[in-house]
């Protein structure tokens, strides 16, 4: 049965050439054996079936090169395969994990300026973007009607040192007579009378005291030491006392806020170094971690109209992770670099060394290892002691003079003669 079958598609198959009298099934063989350069096809005889009858002979040693490239070519294809399916992973690690973000900006204080009293202003002694120190006047404000009130509150406090010398020789006149010259009751109203004397004496000079400050806060002065900043006041203004109207840049206060993903912050810890690279700038600046902001805004604890919370009921698969702000205590700025405040920023934060390998390989080779053991069984767990519940920070010892009450005087130094003695005509100055 087998040879009528084998018969019937000899003869559907057209015959081959004279040099090529193989089966069709054994063609594709002697091809592939001739484009190797080896003849062994046409010395191996083939039964029936198309399987060879003899044993398999040796390599020719034309192919040995040739599979050796091969080989090597697939090694290499491997190891760069490896190669960069590591390189893709730290990436990836370093990206989602490593304690560093775009999110960055320079942050400064600010000085706003008000006055103390209102009034028009006369005179501008500052401009825009000027280097001033503490201390430096910046505007004047009209002193007239200080003066003038200044005036009135020395005539009044003269008026009542008169008054009052003039009540406290009466009192001690009436204190110093017996009963049968005057009553307990006169004495009486005459010490009291000395009394509220001395008191509307003592307002008069706190009302003095009043005018003078008054006047000299109609000059005003710079708070800080730093830059002028966005100066739109100009001579002939209204300055009403209470409002800013004008900005002066702390220039000893800057300081960088660095946004970090809460995925990062168990990397980040207190006094790290940290790289922090400006736009446009290629020499990052110095400094490190001061301080982790404790709390951000939560949008479901705002209240609702009855005061109860107002949760968001909508919850996505995709939920984006906090930005919690870091504050980075500058160090060293590089030359040439400006401040700015507002501008952006690049932060890194570079942990501490913890006594690892220092070569270039040894680093290389714990790199990858950290990031595929973080990849297999996640983030590794925060340092010990990174973010101290009680910081070791001060209040910084900065306070603005504050006026100190002149001493008052008494009324003889104020109205001496009006009440010299019992027996003796008081000296009016002319």
């Amino acid at each position: 049965m087998h040879d009528t079958h084998y018969r019937a598609l000899s003869e559907k198959i057209p015959p081959g050439p004279v040099d090529d009298p193989l089966p069709l099934e054994t063609a594709g063989f002697d091809r592939r054996a001739k484009a190797d350069g080896s003849e062994r096809g046409r010395d191996e005889s083939f039964d029936s079936r198309g399987h060879t009858s003899g044993a398999a002979p040796a390599p020719s040693p034309k192919a040995l090169p040739r599979v050796l490239a091969a080989t090597g070519k697939q090694l290499a294809t491997l190891a760069i395969a490896m190669v960069a399916i590591l390189v893709a992973i730290v990436t990836w690690q370093s990206y989602v994990l490593g304690p560093w973000t775009r999110n960055g900006s320079v942050r400064v204080q600010v000085a706003n300026v008000a006055p103390q009293v209102s009034g028009q202003i006369i005179g501008l002694h500052v401009r825009d973007n000027q280097y001033v120190k503490q201390g430096d006047l910046l505007y004047v404000i009209d002193p007239y009607d200080f003066e003038v009130a200044l005036q009135t509150s020395k005539a009044r406090v003269a008026q009542a040192a008169a008054d009052l010398e003039l009540k406290e020789i009466e009192s001690k006149r009436r204190q110093s007579l017996s009963a049968l010259a005057v009553s307990k009751e006169e004495q009486q109203i005459y010490a009291a009378s000395a009394a509220a004397a001395k008191a509307a004496f003592d307002a008069a000079q706190q009302q003095q005291a009043k005018a003078e400050q008054d006047l000299k806060r109609t000059k005003i002065t710079s708070p800080v030491t730093g830059y002028v900043t966005n100066l739109l006041l100009r001579i002939g203004d209204f300055a009403v006392a209470g409002n800013s109207n004008i900005s002066v840049i702390d220039s000893e206060s800057y300081w960088i806020d660095g946004y970090f993903e809460e995925t990062k912050m168990g990397m980040i810890c207190v006094n790290d170094r940290v790289e922090a690279q400006l736009m446009g700038y290629s020499a990052p600046i110095i400094g490190s971690v001061e301080t982790v902001t404790r709390g951000i805004s939560v949008s479901n604890a705002t209240a609702g109209v009855q005061g109860l919370p107002n949760v968001d009921p909508i919850y996505t698969w995709v939920r984006l992770a906090q930005r919690v702000p870091v504050r980075i205590a500058i160090e060293e700025v590089p030359s040439g670099v400006p401040l700015v405040s507002g501008m952006t920023a690049t932060v890194t934060v570079k942990q501490a060394d913890d006594g690892g390998p220092t070569s270039l390989l040894g680093r290389l080779y714990r790199n990858v290892a950290d990031s595929i053991a973080s990849l297999v069984y996640g983030p590794p767990p925060s340092r010990p002691d990174c973010l101290p519940v009680a910081t070791n920070l001060t209040a910084p010892n900065e306070a603005l003079p504050i006026p100190a009450e002149p001493p008052g005087q008494s009324p003889q130094q104020i109205a001496p003669g009006i009440a010299p003695g019992f027996n003796v005509s008081p000296k009016v100055a002319d």
